[in-house]
């Protein structure tokens, strides 16, 4: 089956790309960030962009209800669309916060699980590492 094998394979780089994120926080690794914040994106879009290219006029439903969003994604090669849209944009978000976390300088042993809560639950590993943000600049403030 073409959609599970692309499934599996689109789930595989992901994982290499958070991965290399994850060791990119080491100074000789630095190296090897492109493909992480780049490369695996760019891949994972023009996938993307290739599925709601072939298959968008022929799914049923869309984005004005609940009903029509759950008709649209029956479809399985958008359903394995949105799937790449996840990985895609959790990963940039992840580069993000490494690129960002930079300037702020939280450890490692607290960028790690910020990290993973982004790669599997998105917008709650953004939340928190913002959070951490806010809290340690409040602090400093304070200060």
């Amino acid at each position: 089956m073409m959609v599970e094998g692309a499934f599996s394979a689109a789930s595989t780089l992901a994982m290499i790309g958070w991965l290399t994120l994850a060791a990119s926080h080491f100074g000789r690794l630095r190296w090897i960030r492109p493909y992480p914040e780049i490369i695996v994106p760019l891949l994972l879009s023009a996938a993307y962009a290739a599925l709601i290219l072939a298959f968008w006029t022929s799914a049923e439903g869309g984005f004005s209800s609940l009903a029509d969003v759950t008709l649209l994604f029956q479809t399985p090669e958008i359903l394995l669309a949105g799937w790449l849209h996840y990985l895609a944009f959790d990963l940039l978000i992840g580069a993000w916060i490494v690129r960002a976390n930079e300037g702020e300088g939280l450890p490692f042993a607290l960028l790690l699980p910020i990290l993973a809560l982004t790669f599997l639950f998105g917008p709650v590993g953004y939340l928190l590492f913002q959070s951490l943000r806010l809290a340690r600049s409040h602090k400093l403030s304070l200060a």
